[in-house]
């Protein structure tokens, strides 16, 4: 089975900013989200794009599957899923050995910064870089799913 095993916190400090390798404009939509499982479709920088099914977190880890999708095919999806889109500014970060993902929230989720960062198991040990915060891995406020169902930042 294919799955994800991941961490998210958010971040505090821009000390990431120097360490910044790359990064992409990202819009995702959600075509359906329940308790089972959510679809998405997600373009990088209007060049790429696939159609991702994740199941339902436990703890750290949960299926993902994601196939990759004619960017014609993605324009329309994505206006399919309006109004539960998210743009973000996603930043590759490495470090501690690990490649750090940074997504700095656009639009209606401006000032929401997040860093994930992608495991081998749930028990791999993971250096924290000085610019996280609070882990909000096994908070559903953070997972995009739910903030394309919401305006703002969570409190």
């Amino acid at each position: 089975m294919a799955q994800e095993i991941e961490r998210k916190f958010l971040v505090t400090g821009d000390g990431w900013k120097a360490l910044a390798e790359s990064s992409s404009l990202l819009r995702q939509g959600y075509l359906s989200s329940n308790a089972k499982a959510t679809v998405r479709v997600r373009s990088w920088d209007d060049e790429r794009a696939a159609l991702t099914l994740k199941g339902r977190a436990s703890g750290m880890t949960r299926a993902e599957y994601e196939y990759d999708i004619p960017m014609g095919d993605a324009r329309e999806m994505l206006d399919m899923a309006q109004p539960h889109v998210l743009e973000k500014r996603r930043h590759l970060v490495t470090f501690g050995g690990l490649t750090w993902e940074v997504d700095v929230f656009e639009g209606r989720h401006e000032g929401l910064v997040i860093a994930e960062v992608e495991l081998t198991s749930e028990q791999q040990a993971v250096e924290l870089p000085a610019w996280v915060g609070t882990e909000v891995t096994d908070d559903d406020r953070y997972y995009n799913a739910s903030l394309s169902r919401t305006n703002g930042v969570p409190d």
